[in-house]
């Protein structure tokens, strides 16, 4: 018989959404992926998901096989996988980047050992310095931080075509230059809202969004139209660059 706390299984939903899509791309998707995953937990017997920890680490690893198993021909296709990156590095980027877990806990839910994660995460760590470049806006109101972003974001190969503290800067520098991503702040103080400024933006513009913000659970609901990518801040260069790439490279889609 499993053992389940269904409050830990609950305080980890918005981890195993962000996780899973950031891994598909794709909000509808990663939801719907977790949504099977979480199926999946809950009908495996002898599943401990009594602590927060176990109940994150089995979300993620049936986010995985879930995403295998509708998307197999995908594993380093030059259909989804142009650069070479597998599903399994990008997963293991993702897990101890974007979602802080040990790498322990990463190989327990991508299904493999220790040894073999941690090569794989070293190839995908040296696949991130060649992944595709593209041009930046970022819509940030604190000016150092916005240039602390800069720094990261050029670090990763991109190149930024502005930096806007408003809502409506960000909006007329993304009429004029049509980035390729958008990397948006949530509050921009009294310069406006940054969900707001990106909505404005994709009626123009199409382009892939990060969010970034201090309250990641807030825009993780599952209930209404959300991000599809989202880094906690404060972040460090290694989960910006995991996040820019899987945007820009547009994740590894179930069919």
């Amino acid at each position: 018989m499993s053992a389940i706390d269904r409050a830990a299984l609950i305080r980890a939903l918005p981890y195993a959404r962000r996780y899973a899509r950031a891994l598909t791309g794709s909000q509808s998707q990663g939801d719907s992926v977790v949504a099977d995953a979480l199926r999946r937990v809950l009908a495996e017997p002898g599943t401990d998901l009594t602590a927060d920890a176990a109940a994150r680490t089995a979300l993620y690893g049936a986010i995985g096989d879930e995403v295998r198993a509708t998307a197999p021909e995908r594993e380093g296709t030059a259909a989804s996988l142009t650069d070479g990156m597998s599903l399994l590095q990008r997963m293991l980027l993702l897990l101890t980047a974007l979602e802080e877990q040990p790498l322990v806990a990463a190989a327990a839910a991508c299904r493999i050992g220790t040894e073999a994660a941690e090569l794989e995460l070293h190839l995908a760590r040296d696949g991130l310095r060649t992944g595709a470049a593209t041009r930046v806006l970022i819509i940030e109101d604190e000016p150092i931080i916005a240039l602390d972003i800069q720094e990261l974001v050029e670090r990763c190969g991109h190149s930024v075509v502005g930096i806007a503290a408003t809502e409506a800067e960000a909006v007329e520098i993304a009429r004029a230059e049509r980035p390729g991503l958008v990397l948006a702040d949530i509050n921009l103080g009294a310069g406006g809202d940054g969900a707001s400024a990106v909505a404005r933006i994709l009626r123009h513009v199409t382009a892939p969004v990060i969010f970034v913000t201090a309250y990641p659970e807030r825009l993780l609901t599952g209930e209404a139209v959300e991000p599809a990518f989202v880094i906690t801040k404060p972040f460090d260069p290694t989960t910006l660059a995991v996040a820019t790439y899987q945007a820009v490279t547009r994740g590894v889609r179930p069919v």
